[in-house]
């Protein structure tokens, strides 16, 4: 029985010790981010979410008044440009994955000694501020520019002009312009979330479908896109989440018929100096966002984002 209680020797204390704060470790290493989060996401939401239940005004002050009115008049007065943002974000992010899967196959898969040149091309934008990249395109789609003139050629304008992307020659200051900022600065983060997915894919399982007698395009299909999923989400992600927030290109590369619900809140806090209503509205993007993403996830059938 005294050998049962008898106290473990003295040389296993130190290691003990030891082994305790090497598994503590972990846990301090995620305190600097922690903190972070705290300081520099969650309290200014507290704030926010205080600030769209006040009412006053900036001369005679805002008060907490548990007004959740200004959520219901908000979103009535200013639903159509929640609508347009998001209907500018979902053709943007489309777009983006159009454009950028066949690219980001061609860097997985065919791009070889060429592959980090590429990758550099992909992210030389961010070298660039976003405000000069955005103000690059009034420059390419200016009135009687190049590219105006190449689609007048082509007839572009024309059906583009019918469906209400355009207006007549003019591509400044319509739809179309404004859905090209968008997907210009965001490509970039729809073609690399995808080739680290596509990059993951072992390429023996293309070798057994050709085997099986399988076509590149039954291969695709049913190997390289399904195992690309994680890819196509994360990259849908990055780039609906921001573009739907954006308030840049809509401001620089269109006109008052273009604004989203990014130039409403902007003009709210900034020019109006209503911070209620400001603060209501980015809380009322933020929910639908946040639904959608949440549905989406479910829907496409895969967690494991990149």
């Amino acid at each position: 029985m005294s050998a049962l209680t008898e106290a473990p020797p003295a040389a296993d204390l130190p290691v003990r010790k030891a082994s305790v704060r090497k598994r503590l470790v972990p846990y301090w290493l995620l305190v600097p981010g922690l903190l972070w989060l705290i300081v520099f996401f969650a309290l200014p939401m507290v704030y926010q979410a205080s600030t769209s239940v006040q009412t006053g005004s900036l001369e005679k002050g805002f008060q907490v008044t548990w007004h959740f009115q200004t959520y219901w008049d908000a979103f009535k007065e200013y639903y159509p440009q929640f609508v347009r943002s998001l209907l500018y974000a979902g053709t943007a992010t489309l777009l983006c994955l159009l454009l950028g899967y066949p690219l980001a196959y061609l860097i997985a898969f065919k791009a070889g000694r060429w592959r980090n040149v590429i990758l550099v091309l992909v992210i030389a934008p961010f070298f660039t501020s976003f405000l000069i990249r955005t103000l690059a395109w009034k420059t390419i789609l200016a009135d009687g520019g190049p590219v105006v003139h190449a689609l007048n050629s082509l007839h572009v304008l024309d059906v583009t002009s019918w469906l209400g992307f355009t207006e007549g020659d003019r591509v400044l200051a319509t739809p179309m312009a404004v859905v090209c900022g968008l997907t210009y600065n965001f490509l970039p983060f729809m073609i690399l979330p995808l080739y680290t997915s596509l990059e993951r894919i072992d390429s023996r399982l293309h070798e057994a479908a050709g085997d099986l007698y399988a076509t590149p395009a039954t291969t695709f299909r049913k190997v390289t896109f399904p195992l690309s999923m994680p890819g196509v989400v994360s990259g849908t992600l990055l780039t609906f989440i921001p573009a739907s927030g954006d308030y840049v290109n809509a401001e620089l590369l269109g006109s008052t018929d273009q604004k989203m619900v990014g130039n409403v809140i902007q003009s709210q806090f900034l020019r109006v100096l209503d911070y209620p209503t400001a603060a209501a509205l980015s809380f009322i993007l933020m929910a639908i966002v946040l639904v959608m993403v949440t549905v989406y996830i479910r829907r496409a059938g895969t967690e494991d984002l990149v």
